[in-house]
């Protein structure tokens, strides 16, 4: 029986970003209507932690708004991670926290991370267009580093933001050099606030991403269905699955709602899958 990866995303810095990424809630540039906050009390974090956990997540990752680390930021993850490592065991730990140095990203790895989320969103070429505040190689690098302080990669991109076909191949074929660990696919999901009000992907074309994903990254890898999977597969998961995923997000999004876990866990048995129960996947 197949295995499916479950992942658990906590938004413990929200909608305070500065950037103009044109795909994104969090910037404040835009005044999407989401809720906004500073850190959330460590507390509160491990707490949520917990029920991921018993919601079945191997993965949780905690995830800042901003263009990237500075001291705060580093200290407060940190710590977090420490905070749920000493409570709850069999978690992987993700931090997602934007553009990271190679220092920084070790200081996290000693406090308890053990693998580090930064996306190339799309192709160095159209980047320009969804983003003009920071360039696609800072992206690139960051990956890089992640790579050389020897913590796990999870790197993809998203999928429906006007990009061209020959975008996507870049994408992934840039994700690829990389090597990640594990790769997030996300499909834009539009909100009246963004200047990209529509999505230009449909089914059959994401089911071909999916495809041609796995056959570049190989059987190994965790291929994982993330943002915008219910506008796209809710009711044709079946079809998701059998394209490569191996992975999915559970619970809520950074600033959308996603399935409740046990409408997922549900879905995932009656189509004959089994939930992982370790970090292996396949």
């Amino acid at each position: 029986m197949k295995k499916i990866f479950l992942c658990a995303i906590n938004n413990i810095l929200s909608g305070t970003c500065l950037e103009d990424c044109k795909f994104c809630t969090q910037s404040v540039r835009y005044h999407a209507d989401i809720s906004r906050y500073n850190y959330k009390p460590i507390e509160q974090i491990v707490q949520e932690a917990r029920q991921a956990k018993t919601n079945g997540a191997l993965g949780y990752c905690l995830v800042t708004a901003g263009k990237g680390l500075d001291d705060k930021k580093v200290d407060f993850v940190a710590r977090a991670a420490k905070a749920i490592k000493s409570e709850i065991k069999g978690l992987n730990l993700i931090a997602c926290n934007g553009t990271a140095t190679i220092a920084q990203l070790q200081y996290l790895k000693d406090h308890g991370i053990d693998s580090y989320n930064h996306n190339l969103e799309t192709s160095k070429r159209y980047y320009p267009d969804i983003c003009q505040t920071h360039d696609w190689e800072e992206r690139y690098q960051t990956c890089a580093n992640v790579k050389s302080v020897g913590l796990a990669l999870c790197s993809g991109g998203i999928f429906g933001m006007g990009e061209h076909e020959e975008d996507r191949e870049d994408l992934l074929k840039a994700i690829v050099s990389l090597d990640p660990e594990s790769t997030p696919l996300n499909f834009y999901h539009p909100n009246p606030a963004l200047p990209i009000k529509t999505r230009n992907i449909e089914l059959e074309e994401a089911l071909r991403i999916i495809s041609k994903a796995r056959n570049m990254l190989g059987k190994e890898k965790l291929l994982m269905a993330a943002g915008g999977r219910e506008l796209l597969f809710t009711g044709k998961e079946d079809q998701m699955f059998e394209a490569g995923v191996n992975a999915i997000v559970i619970g809520n999004y950074l600033t959308t709602d996603g399935t409740a876990p046990a409408k997922d866990i549900k879905m995932l048995k009656t189509l004959g899958y089994e939930v992982a129960a370790g970090c292996d996947a396949s």
